[in-house]
């Protein structure tokens, strides 16, 4: 279950950082800079399904804040 978080984490961040780059490039008038953002808000949404998944199944378990 941690390495499919850190992957995760590791595409959102990835795809953020390409889509600052393509922002850079294209000054703004490409497509690419939204496309790497919607992929962005997929691996978001996708690791926060996968994360209500896991507690579902007691894959993991809430620590709660003491």
């Amino acid at each position: 279950m941690k390495v499919l978080i850190v992957t995760a984490f590791i595409l959102i961040i990835g795809s953020l950082a390409s889509a600052l780059i393509f922002l850079m490039k294209d000054r703004g008038l490409g497509k690419r800079t939204v496309k790497a953002l919607a992929l962005r808000v997929s691996f978001s949404v996708l690791l926060f399904i996968c994360i209500l998944l896991a507690n579902k199944f007691g894959l993991i378990s809430p620590t709660g804040i003491n």
